[in-house]
């Protein structure tokens, strides 16, 4: 429970209109989300090409994670399909509860570690439909 109120404190809460971008792709990447409710999805806008979703966030999904990171900026966009309601923390703070309290900072990063993982997972998986999309496309 300690734990618990220690994050309770430190996170904002958020609505999003269903059509409503979260952060664009390129903003500062400063802020970590866990959706509460709701459904977001994260999208990658190519130089050379359409937009591809790279993930799907639903319930208890967190997504912002560059701000964790240290990343300047989001490498994708987030957009609401939903209307939401998320938590969101300042990635700075997170990184500034890790070194604070450890024992809090494993729990938050062996989540984030699983996060992260599906997320690559699932851009690997984008990526090679791609691919062989355009190598079985008819000239």
């Amino acid at each position: 429970m300690e734990e618990l109120d220690l994050l309770a404190r430190l996170f904002l809460r958020e609505s999003f209109a269903a059509g409503s971008v979260v952060f664009e792709q390129g903003d500062p990447a400063d802020r970590l989300y866990v959706l509460v409710s709701g459904q977001v999805q994260i999208q990658y806008r190519p130089y050379d090409g359409g937009v591809l979703t790279v993930a799907e966030i639903l319930e208890g999904g967190v997504f912002g994670w560059s701000s964790v990171l240290g990343r300047k900026a989001y490498s994708s966009f987030a957009l609401a399909v939903a209307d939401s309601h998320a938590l969101s923390i300042e990635g700075q703070t997170l990184r500034r509860l890790c070194m604070d309290h450890p024992q809090t900072g494993v729990l938050v990063m062996e989540r984030l570690t699983g996060v992260i993982a599906e997320r690559l997972r699932s851009t690997h998986e984008q990526v090679a439909r791609l691919l062989w999309q355009g190598v079985n496309r008819p000239n």
